[in-house]
């Protein structure tokens, strides 16, 4: 300790790795107030509520103080702080909004980022706008970044000047015993099996890890049979503050605990009683998706950092056991650290967060992980589609009010929008939001939440008040529950999610379509399934095309329109009909992909034909369009150009590429075109090359030429075949004198030769001649001189003249 706060009081970095239960989170912060190492506030950054709320009241009563005197916290809808306080912990992206608001950070002398090995999107935004305030404003801001286990060598390189500290801690040692699961256990029933023996043979308090709330349920069944004497109690985030206070609390006398626990119990958490964990070795961890702007739900096997975490919590009191429900072998193919959230989150808050700050681009900031272009560039398609954001990536009016609301960027344009409109809807937005951010467990229809709200029979309704006031107060207005309307509540929530706006498929109940194109379905004992629309607001995907439906409610489609027109458009579409074999033109009402309505238009005039049966090959593919051989071959070395030289800048020539693009390349070729049996009169061979352009239309043939011409003074075909090498089938005579094999793609690419027999059979594959020459050619030899006795075989065929003639015809020449 002496060590690590000499280090805070003379540098302005310092990384601090210690055990489980040496003190970072309680210990260190306790003794800085108490030695005033620094002079000005301390913010302390918790990943998680929970956390931050027990370390605080942990702290004050070492102080004999109460908690908003010396040491305080912020957690989202929740502020214990007052003008004494020293030191506060906050959390959820609370450390990033004081950052913003107040950039010089006047009156903070210290940031500590806790547990930095989770690695929260919310922490590497913090760490990396402090950086640039210590660089640019505030070179006396001090940094502390800690947690038991840490990415060493990659902090360090962020952190080049931090001085380094390690500290093993008070913690006892802990036995770890390895007990893997057969293919067939099933985890619940062997997690019980295994926490009743353990309970049988072993004293102490046990901690159990399961991958989520059902695993957790299923075990507490299981173990419902035991004795008064120990109690069973689950630990998760969506349980309330007291319950999640009662797995926490120590056990009365003669008691023990079984607290089965999410990974919200692997880090800050100090659970008294503890010497027993039993770790599945599993979590779920939510994966943004980025084809489909979802989220997915995954099970996954945890890093090491977090089994160590994990396995610590037994040697917190006394020596303890660790049994892990899987080998040790497994345990040593996991990532050492787990992948870091900015990696595979929606960056939505992010962008804006960034925007705000006035960083373009990404990596202007320094980052331990920067995330893909592709993320950065869908997150903000949707902040421009939500109009927050400008197509230069600048916040608009609504954009900066969005930022000060501190919600979802979502949440936030439907406030925005909904106080545009009226009073009312505005009400029912802030109802919304706070419905949403606190949703009731096994609920699918939010309309039934609010209807138990307003009738005071909704189990978070004093929460629920305090964090809509607070958002109408930003929004200089005041929330009313009078004033909420129930039939209002999907209209505003298609403000937020109207790409999530779904249809039900034609006599599929609870099958639906999304405005974005994408499938989604309810459970099939939801009554949800049976409505006509829908708005989703959560939905996870899983590993079948549809997403399930886990939020949502009853949208009426012509109320919305009515209300709401600025979502929908009109787009007159022309087809082929290939039934009827005539054009059709019609009208579409539309949300996104969703088609709402339909009006039959007149007849199109014939300038409409070729859009349509554009239209009819977009839908049909590229198949529907008459392939020659020459243009199947040309495509197939575009496409192998495409791969081989990428420096060429070709054009687009997949299938997806070219549907997309037919105005510009196939459309020029459809002057005669008048239905689509007249598509096979289009040259494709001209289409293409016009696509490609001068000079790749030249180039194309130096570089990838159709056919080889060979000592012999004739041409063969060379066969080329997108993702496969380039091939030249020849009898073998005719490459005699070859000393290696020939080339293309600027000498990139060496051709595979299909060396044939004077039959034309196939007798060897090679791509180096050379090796040919002088190695298995001697076994071909051998057999073919039997075989072909009329043809030459000559000993050294490297230095032999190329021929297609017989023996008797050389000699007589």
């Amino acid at each position: 300790m002496p060590q690590l706060l000499a280090a805070v009081n003379h540098q302005h970095q310092v990384i601090l790795k210690a055990a489980p239960g040496a003190g970072k989170s309680t210990f260190f912060p306790l003794k800085l107030l108490q030695s005033q190492t620094v002079t000005g506030k301390i913010i302390m950054l918790e990943p998680r509520r929970l956390a931050a709320r027990n370390i605080a009241l942990y702290l004050a009563q070492q102080l004999g103080e109460q908690v908003g005197d010396r040491v305080g916290y912020r957690v989202r809808g929740e502020t214990k702080v007052s003008k004494n306080t020293q030191l506060e912990i906050v959390t959820e992206g609370i450390m990033t909004r004081m950052i913003q608001n107040d950039p010089e950070l006047d009156g903070i002398d210290l940031l500590i980022f806790d547990e930095f090995h989770e690695r929260s999107i919310h922490a590497d935004t913090a760490l990396a706008f402090s950086l640039e305030v210590q660089e640019a404003l505030r070179d006396d801001l001090k940094l502390v970044v800690m947690s038991a286990t840490l990415d060493q060598d990659a902090l360090q390189t962020l952190l080049p000047e931090a001085e380094y500290i390690e500290s093993e801690g008070r913690s006892f040692e802990v036995e770890t015993r390895y007990l893997p699961l057969g293919t067939n256990d099933h985890l619940p029933t062997s997690m019980a099996r295994t926490i009743e023996s353990l309970i049988q043979k072993e004293t102490g308090s046990l901690l159990a890890f399961l991958p989520g709330v059902g695993a957790i349920k299923l075990v507490a069944e299981r173990l419902s049979h035991l004795p008064n004497t120990v109690e069973v109690c689950p630990l998760y985030g969506q349980l309330s503050f007291a319950e999640q206070q009662k797995a926490i609390a120590p056990t009365t006398s003669g008691k023990r605990k079984i607290v089965l626990a999410t990974n919200i119990a692997e880090t800050s958490l100090t659970i008294e009683g503890i010497r027993l964990v039993v770790d599945s070795g599993l979590e779920r961890v939510a994966r943004f998706d980025l084809k489909n702007g979802l989220t997915r739900l995954e099970q996954v096997r945890i890093a090491q950092s977090s089994a160590i975490q994990r396995a610590g919590r037994a040697g917190r009191i006394e020596e303890g056991i660790c049994v892990r429900l899987y080998s040790e072998s497994q345990f040593k193919q996991q990532p050492v650290v787990p992948q870091p959230e900015i990696l595979h989150s929606d960056l939505a808050s992010l962008v804006m967060e960034l925007a705000y700050w006035g960083a373009g681009d990404i990596s202007e900031l320094k980052w331990l992980d920067i995330p893909s272009i592709t993320s950065v560039a869908q997150a903000k398609q949707l902040l421009l589609s939500l109009g927050l954001l400008t197509k230069q990536g600048q916040l608009t009016s609504d954009g900066k009010l969005a930022h000060e609301l501190g919600v979802d960027p979502r949440s936030a344009a439907m406030l925005i929008q909904a106080q545009h409109h009226s009073s009312k809807m505005l009400n029912t937005a802030l109802a919304a939001v706070a419905l949403i951010e606190e949703p009731e467990r096994n609920v699918t229809n939010i309309a039934h939440s609010l209807h138990r709200w307003k009738n005071g029979a909704h189990s978070k309704t004093s929460m629920m008040l305090k964090r809509t006031q607070t958002l109408a107060r930003k929004l200089d207005s005041a929330f009313h529950l009078s004033n909420v309307e129930e039939n209002a509540l999907p209209l505003v929530l298609s403000l937020a999610f109207p790409d999530r706006i779904a249809q039900q498929r034609a006599n599929q109940y609870g099958r639906f379509t999304l405005a974005n194109g994408h499938g989604a379905e309810c459970r099939p004992e939801e009554t949800l399934g049976g409505c006509e629309y829908l708005v989703a607001i959560d939905l996870m995907r899983s590993h079948s095309n549809s997403s399930q439906i886990n939020l949502a409610c009853d949208l009426d489609i012509n109320e919305l329109a009515d209300v709401f027109v600025h979502l929908f458009a009109n787009d007159d579409v022309v087809d082929w009909d290939e039934k009827k074999g005539r054009l059709s033109a019609e009208r579409q009402f539309k949300l996104g992909q969703l088609v709402i309505k339909r009006e039959v238009l007149p007849s199109p005039g014939k300038e409409k034909m070729t859009q349509a049966l554009l239209t009819y090959v977009r839908r049909q593919g590229l198949q529907s369009l008459n392939w020659t051989s020459s243009a199947k071959s040309l495509l197939e070395r575009i496409r192998c150009a495409v791969e081989w030289l990428p420096e060429q800048g070709w054009p687009s020539f997949d299938e997806a590429g070219l549907l997309e693009s037919l105005e510009e390349w196939l459309e020029p070729y459809m002057n005669t075109v008048s239905s689509v049996k007249d598509l096979a009169k289009v040259n494709l061979v001209e289409a293409l090359n016009a696509r490609l352009g001068w000079p790749l239309n030249q180039n194309i043939d130096e570089w990838l030429p159709e056919d080889y011409r060979l000592p012999t003074g004739s041409k063969k075909h060379i066969r080329y075949q997108f993702g496969y090498e380039p091939v030249l089938s020849v009898r073998m005579q005719e490459v005699f004198g070859e000393s290696s094999s020939p080339t293309v793609a600027l000498g990139r690419k060496r051709l595979v030769l299909e060396l044939l027999s004077p039959a034309q059979r196939p007798l060897q594959v090679t791509t180096d001649l050379a090796a040919f020459w002088a190695g298995s050619y001697k076994e071909v030899q051998k057999e073919m001189k039997g075989r072909y006795p009329k043809h030459v075989w000559p000993d050294d065929p490297a230095t032999h003249v190329a021929t297609t003639k017989t023996k008797r015809q050389l000699n007589n020449d």
